[in-house]
């Protein structure tokens, strides 16, 4: 799925939200050109664990890239990235703010060198704000906004989320913004500036919880497994594990209560409806509960699955992936890497017509394309060489 074949991206973001978005653009037929420092990406060296000389927190994000490596602080690499921008569609940078500016390569700098182009800014705080000149790390993010305060065990500390979920999510909106932003300058010819920030999709993920509070007044907390606004909702105990059971309406409640033989809580004024179940929910757990305990985790999936109720067993990482149901959806892939025998990545999320679009590209070695890239807009063999010095 080639559909944005001949459109070419300019990328100067580096760690996870803005390479995430590229990669997104590269999957769907971008040529999208990564410029690294000579030193690189500094996500290649998060680690370990490495993946040949990578991180996978770098090889995760910057496949079906081409890499060339520019030290912006000398003059004729900034030449080289103005002859860049000559020929892109998008410029995506993720700096802190000032620094674009700087570097001379602000949006009205380049939107004037190269009307129509979509220019990118990925933020840590947005670009207003005390906090707008402060660094935007995902955990960071997740401490300001309160994801933290609602996860983990109300007993337990805070925690953070397992995965980049802020940086994955501002890959993904940010990518949503470019697209859009390309559709419009099609039809008007004129340059769009396009801001995403981490705090933004962070904001999102607790909406509900900030909107909760401003029509209550009550300061949710953490709650394990569970969601404050339904029950059953959560992960129950089984004799050899647990296993995440989600009640999400009225007749999956009654066929989880028939499943368990639990017919009588269906009468239950206590738990009656799904408001009542959340206002007794402390009572309402151990009764689930006792029923659950006495089953294994592969017993409880078929009587549930019987009984068409939602459940998930709790995996692991070498689980996930190895799962069958990934797997028979395409979306783990085999992508052919110089020097790392059977490398597989995640593939990208959505198919069209039932195909996915895939990798051509591993992720690039540090300025691999350096050369092609140059000579593509007219730079000699000479100042290729005195560039790569």
């Amino acid at each position: 799925m080639k559909v944005l074949e001949g459109i070419r991206v300019v990328d100067l973001s580096q760690n996870i939200a803005g390479p995430h978005c590229t990669q997104l653009l590269a999957d769907l037929g971008a040529d999208v050109v990564k410029i690294e420092p000579p030193a690189g990406d500094p996500a290649r060296r998060w680690g370990p664990p490495f993946w040949g000389e990578d991180s996978p927190l770098f090889l995760s994000f910057n496949r079906n890239k081409r890499s060339v490596a520019l030290d912006l602080k000398k003059d004729e690499a900034r030449e080289a990235l103005w002859r860049l921008v000559d020929t892109a569609d998008v410029f995506v940078q993720a700096y802190r703010k000032g620094v674009a500016d700087r570097l001379g390569f602000g949006y009205p700098e380049v939107a004037a060198r190269r009307p129509g182009i979509v220019y990118v800014s990925v933020t840590g705080f947005g670009s207003k704000g005390p906090l707008a000149e402060a660094p935007g790390y995902d955990p960071l993010i997740q401490a300001y906004t309160g994801v933290m305060s609602v996860t983990g065990y109300p007993d337990g500390p805070p925690a953070r989320i397992g995965g980049s979920m802020v940086d994955v999510g501002t890959g993904v909106v940010t990518s949503m913004g470019v697209l859009a932003a390309l559709r419009q300058r099609d039809q008007t010819g004129k340059s769009v500036h396009v801001e995403s920030s981490l705090l933004a999709t962070s904001l999102g993920a607790v909406a509900y919880h900030v909107q909760g509070y401003m029509a209550t007044g009550h300061v949710p907390g953490r709650m394990g497994t569970g969601l404050a606004m339904i029950a059953p909702y959560e992960a129950f105990a089984t004799t050899d594990g647990e296993l995440m059971i989600a009640a999400g309406n009225q007749g999956i409640f009654e066929r989880l209560c028939a499943a368990l033989g639990l017919d009588d809580l269906v009468a239950d004024s206590r738990f009656g409806t799904n408001p009542d179940r959340v206002a007794h929910r402390t009572e309402l757990r151990p009764l689930v509960e006792a029923a659950t305990r006495v089953l294994s985790t592969a017993q409880l999936i078929a009587v549930l699955a019987e009984h068409r109720v939602p459940c998930a067993p709790i995996q692991d990482i070498a689980q996930v992936a190895a799962d069958e149901q990934i797997r028979a959806n395409g979306m783990i892939q085999s992508v052919e890497h110089p020097t790392i025998p059977d490398y597989e990545d995640v593939a990208f999320p959505v198919t069209f017509d039932g195909e996915r679009p895939g990798a051509e590209r591993p992720p690039p070695a540090i300025g691999q394309h350096s050369e092609e890239v140059l000579a593509e807009i007219g730079f000699s063999a000479k100042e290729i060489l005195a560039l790569s010095g």
